[in-house]
């Protein structure tokens, strides 16, 4: 099986490298790429990749995930999250090729309290919630075999993230404040790539299986809820931190307005995805406390 898998440096490209390595024979490109192109902002050459290395799966783990600059570039993100996840559908809809995608609860309006169920209406609320919603969309009418996983909250051992970013502020500062009032599940990377290989191989094996999925931890908290967590165990791996876990402070979202509105309910319900693979999703605790074991053990 060739598996061409866009985006992988990021936190799901990079464990998608190794979730996918037992499956078949992975070209894993990067925006950088010099062989194959990568960079998703260049159409052309993203066809001129498919058409040339001819995939079984396409992998796209590559996106435009800056949420508050989306608001001043909604084109650039357009081209990356819509237009070039159009050109892989239609290339995958030619070729037979299982085309699987990541996009996000930011589809939704992010109201009320209920996990989001994966036929329930959408309403995304900024520039980039649309861009990632008009992919899904653009992989829909293409009619190629697909998977689509929705997930939220997304951290791993490496790159840029939220828990990483309380790391360091807690270490910095004398005093830290983290919204209350938005919900979610912080997930893992390595989990999405996992059930991602999981999910590729029955797919193969029964295209019935494809379709839309919600992939998040079990369970939730608040951003703040998950800083305190995050502060509690780096104190337990004797992290010298400034600010203790007691100490956060719980701010309400108007407190911290940025560029684009954030949605206050991102809960996703996952039932679907679990009862089609036959999956159990660990709780959220569980993975952030290995990251931070993988960072900071000893």
């Amino acid at each position: 099986m060739k598996i061409l898998l866009l985006g992988r440096d990021g936190q799901v490209g990079w464990e998608l490298q190794r979730s996918l390595a037992p499956l078949g024979q992975v070209l894993a490109l990067n925006a950088r790429s010099q062989d194959y192109c990568g960079d998703l902002s260049d159409l052309q050459g993203l066809q001129a990749t498919l058409e040339r290395y001819a995939p079984d799966v396409i992998v796209n783990a590559a996106a435009y995930t800056a949420v508050d600059k989306a608001e001043s570039e909604p084109e650039q993100a357009h081209r990356v999250n819509a237009e070039a996840v159009g050109v892989m559908a239609q290339a995958a809809a030619r070729s037979g090729a299982l085309l699987v995608h990541y996009s996000t609860d930011y589809v939704f309006p992010g109201d009320g309290s209920a996990p989001w169920q994966e036929d329930q209406p959408v309403g995304p609320l900024n520039v980039y919630g649309h861009s990632k919603l008009a992919g899904e969309q653009a992989i829909l009418a293409s009619g190629c075999k697909h998977l689509i996983f929705r997930t939220c909250w997304v951290y791993a051992a490496r790159g840029s993230n939220f828990a990483r970013t309380m790391l360091r502020l807690a270490c910095e500062r004398e005093t830290l404040g983290v919204i209350d009032d938005q919900f979610g599940a912080p997930t893992a990377a390595e989990l999405i790539a996992d059930v991602s290989a999981h999910a590729i191989v029955a797919v193969r094996r029964d295209p019935q299986r494809g379709g839309l999925y919600h992939l998040a931890a079990a369970g939730e908290t608040s951003w703040c809820g998950y800083a305190r967590f995050v502060l509690e165990q780096a104190a337990a791996l004797g992290v010298p931190l400034k600010v203790s876990a007691g100490q956060v402070q719980a701010l309400t979202t108007d407190a911290y307005p940025t560029p684009a509105k954030r949605p206050a309910n991102s809960r996703l319900n996952t039932q679907k995805l679990q009862q089609a693979f036959a999956l159990t999703l660990p709780d959220w605790r569980q993975g952030v406390a290995r990251m931070l074991m993988e960072i900071h053990g000893k």
